[in-house]
């Protein structure tokens, strides 16, 4: 009975820095987050990993789940903050706590369990692309066939972990969405995003020449 009555509380695991339009247009990556999946009565709680800002270890287990985020980092690197990140992913999943990663932290998850992270041969994934769902896989997670999400990424989930089950996958992605038991859900695009969101990250990363201007012009 008292842990029907305890209030839920989750974490996002920020991976990414907010800039100043987010922060004042949509309350930034805790505010289109929270719009997207909080409910009444919820407690969610904001941790910069990207800046090893990580929950204390006495903390951990009073979450129910966590959300790690995107972020313009490669998921295959070493930074030390990527490592702690990894170490945390596996303390959660020895604790049967729900995660949700989203582009970055698809991919995070997926090398964290003992998949592999690579930039893809295709490149740059920028735009918005049709997701189809394994029948199964819908069905039980009451989601349609196909989903059109925002993508952004050019690093791609490229051997999942064993034991991981993919679920959804597109025409230039093979690994779109997976899960890993009942308590991991890993997704490479961006359900956050709406269009201005999409569109001031398609200038971010222009602005850091991670892609040329005609590639961006072209894709908006």
């Amino acid at each position: 009975m008292l842990d029907r009555l305890r209030k839920k509380r989750y974490a996002i695991l920020m991976c990414g820095e907010d800039s100043e339009y987010l922060l004042k247009r949509h309350g930034g990556c805790y505010g289109f987050f929270t719009k997207m999946l909080a409910e009444e009565g919820e407690t969610w709680d904001l941790y910069k990993v990207v800046n090893q800002e990580f929950p204390e270890d006495d903390d951990v287990d009073f979450y129910d789940g966590f959300v790690i985020t995107g972020s313009c980092k490669d998921a295959h690197s070493n930074d030390p903050w990527i490592h702690q990140l990894l170490t945390l992913v596996h303390t959660l999943n020895s604790l049967n706590k729900k995660i949700l990663g989203i582009c970055f932290g698809h991919q995070i998850i997926g090398r964290a369990l003992g998949g592999k992270v690579v930039h893809s041969a295709a490149g740059w994934d920028i735009g918005v692309s049709t997701i189809n769902l394994l029948q199964s896989s819908s069905s039980s997670l009451n989601l349609p066939s196909k989903l059109s999400l925002f993508k952004c990424h050019r690093d791609e989930v490229l051997d999942l972990p064993a034991e991981a089950e993919v679920i959804g996958w597109s025409e230039k992605t093979g690994i779109e969405m997976f899960r890993y038991g009942n308590h991991m859900l890993g997704i490479q695009g961006h359900p956050e995003f709406n269009i201005d969101i999409f569109l001031h990250f398609i200038d971010r990363i222009t602005n850091r020449n991670l892609i040329q201007e005609a590639f961006a012009s072209d894709v908006k």
